[in-house]
């Protein structure tokens, strides 16, 4: 197959920052993707609808002239959030789900949830409007290992919280262990998962084997192969609980090479590409279009994309830059450590 064209495809869990950061990386997402779950951990975080609204009309404004693009808004979970300030963001259009960062987890999350019971009345709200709850599925406990985050999460946090509100519809972002896999596997509703672009790609290996590199460390952190190939199964096979969330999240370079240097992997403008070879690898090229374009507007409840994109594949290797430039530094883009035949035409 030389060619492949497929429904213009979604990002389902993407950081676009704000201000000279935003107008340097949003081109990368808007260019091949037409919808993007917009996550919320900026400085100060977006936890209110007026907040929202306020970070989607600098989100167009920075959109390149030309350009359709989508973003979809969440708003960020505290133990003070109003329920009825949600429901009006779900009334309004504006809001599209929740995000749920347990304090502590990731970049930006410290005003994240420690104590579940104060976030049950918002959290009964959405499973009654049927608002979806995005969550980044680690506990923050000190004495959990680092590698055992997710399962322990499922077992201690996700698990009893989809028993108390079965009604409640949970999207486990970036999966990144067979457990998640099947944990989403083996329930029947409710319940879906988004997968990495570097997650299909990397495993640990790429971050400590020869020397630290910085520019592979994400949270949830690459786990062992093992984890890894159960990932590619679940995006590869078609089941339409899995669709792409790309989580490129940029940090400029100067705060990724430091003594304690910041978590995210910038991918929007190669996962296409690596996405592409991920699935030729796998024999499963006809199931891309499943993954990237139809399974998540499904499970958010959305129409797929009337416009098309054609991936082609080339006899040379794609030249993708090794950095990105911003009004914020400079930016490496993920490197998947093979060469890319495929590119959107």
């Amino acid at each position: 197959m030389r060619t492949l064209t497929i429904r213009r495809p979604d990002d389902w869990h993407l950081h676009l920052r704000d201000g000279a950061m935003l107008d340097g990386v949003i081109g990368d997402t808007s260019r091949h993707f037409a919808r993007a779950i917009i996550m919320p951990n900026l400085v100060p975080p977006v936890v209110t609808t007026a907040d929202a609204r306020a970070y989607r009309e600098r989100i167009m404004a920075a959109l390149p002239t030309g350009d359709r693009f989508e973003p979809l808004m969440t708003l960020y979970l505290t133990e003070d959030t109003n329920p009825d300030d949600v429901e009006e963001g779900r009334k309004s259009g504006l809001i599209t789900a929740v995000k749920l960062y347990p304090a502590g987890a990731t970049t930006n999350s410290h005003g994240g949830v420690r104590n579940f019971e104060n976030a049950m009345p918002v959290l009964e709200r959405m499973a009654k409007i049927g608002l979806p709850l995005c969550v980044h599925g680690e506990v923050t406990t000190p004495e959990v290992d680092i590698f055992d985050r997710e399962k322990a999460f499922i077992d201690t946090v996700l698990d009893p919280l989809r028993r108390r509100l079965p009604e409640l519809k949970v999207t486990m972002e970036h999966v990144t262990t067979s457990d998640g896999v099947d944990y989403i596997r083996s329930s029947d509703r409710n319940i879906a998962g988004s997968i990495t672009t570097h997650h299909l790609i990397i495993n640990r290996n790429a971050i400590l084997v020869g020397g630290i590199k910085p520019h592979y460390y994400c949270l949830p952190v690459a786990k062992r192969e093992s984890h890894r190939l159960a990932l590619r199964a679940a995006a590869t096979s078609g089941d339409a609980r899995f669709f792409l969330g790309t989580d490129s999240a940029p940090h400029v370079d100067p705060l990724k090479e430091c003594a304690c240097g910041c978590a995210g992997i910038y991918t929007s403008i190669n996962t296409m590409s690596c996405l592409a070879h991920v699935f030729e690898q796998e024999n499963a090229l006809d199931r891309l279009e499943a993954f990237a374009s139809l399974n998540g507007p499904a499970w958010y409840g959305l129409a797929p994309n009337d416009e098309t994109i054609t991936l082609e594949r080339g006899d040379e290797p794609v030249e993708f830059p090794a950095k990105i430039e911003t009004g914020a530094g400079p930016v490496t883009v993920f490197d998947p450590m093979f060469p890319l035949f495929w590119q959107v035409r």
